[in-house]
C-alpha cells in the first residue's frame, strides 16, 4: 500500500495544498510565504523522512496566524488520509532531542484520538518576525487533524530559535518512528479495539 495523500483547503483567509508520502526520503518543496515557518516545515519533512509538498497563500498582510494554523490542519488531514486504517504501524514513540544548549522531549501515540500536551515556553514573543505562540498553534492543528496524541516538553534552552527547532525536529523523529512498519505484525491494527480511527 502506498501511504500517500493530497489535501487542498481553501477559505477566505488561506489557500493551501499539501501532499505527503509517508515512506519517502524527507524531500521537501515548501512555500508558505513565512520564511521561518518554511524552515521549520523543512525540518519536519527532513527528519521524519516524510516527503512533503506544501504550497500556501494566506492573509499575511494581517499576520501569520491563519497561514500557520491552516497549514497544520492540511498536513494533519493529509497524514490521516495517507495512513488509512493505521494498519501495521509501530504506533508509539518518544525522544529527547538535543540541539546545542536546548533539550526537548516529544512523545506520540498515533491513536486516532487527537490531544496535545504542550509544555514549551519562549522568552520572547518573536523569532525574527515570527510569533512564537504560533509554534503551539501549528502543533495543535496538526495533532487535531492527524488524529494523534502528542506531548511536547522543552526541558531547557536559552535560544528561542533552538527551542522552536527542537520541537519540530523531535516531533519529526517520533513521527518517523511511530509510523514505521512493524515487521512482527505488518497487517494488524495495533489496538485491542481493532481500530485506530478514534
Amino acid at each position: 500500500m502506498t501511504r500517500s495523500a493530497e489535501v487542498s483547503r481553501k477559505t477566505k483567509e488561506t489557500e493551501i495544498s499539501v501532499s505527503v508520502h509517508v515512506d519517502g526520503k524527507g524531500k521537501a518543496d515548501i512555500s508558505t510565504g513565512v520564511g521561518f515557518f518554511d524552515h521549520m516545515l523543512d525540518q519536519l519533512s527532513r527528519h521524519s523522512l516524510i516527503d512533503m509538498t506544501i504550497k500556501a497563500k494566506g492573509d499575511l498582510h494581517i499576520d501569520d496566524h491563519h497561514t500557520v494554523e491552516d497549514t497544520g490542519i492540511a498536513i494533519g488531514q493529509a497524514l490521516s488520509k495517507a495512513l488509512g486504517e493505521r494498519r501495521g504501524i509501530m504506533r508509539y514513540a518518544s525522544i529527547d532531542l538535543a540541539m546545542d544548549e536546548t533539550l526537548t522531549r516529544a512523545a506520540i501515540d498515533v491513536s486516532g484520538r487527537p490531544f496535545l500536551v504542550w509544555n514549551v515556553g519562549f522568552s520572547s514573543p518573536k523569532i525574527g518576525t515570527f510569533d512564537t505562540e504560533l509554534v503551539r498553534e501549528f502543533f495543535q492543528a496538526l495533532a487535531q487533524n492527524a488524529g494523534i496524541t502528542l506531548h511536547v516538553t522543552n526541558h531547557y534552552g536559552a535560544n528561542n530559535h533552538h527551542i522552536a527547532e527542537t520541537c519540530f525536529k523531535a516531533v519529526a523523529r517520533v513521527l518517523r518512528a511511530a509510523l514505521e512498519p512493524d515487521p512482527r505484525q505488518p497487517d494488524a491494527v495495533p489496538s485491542t479495539k481493532g481500530s485506530l480511527k478514534g
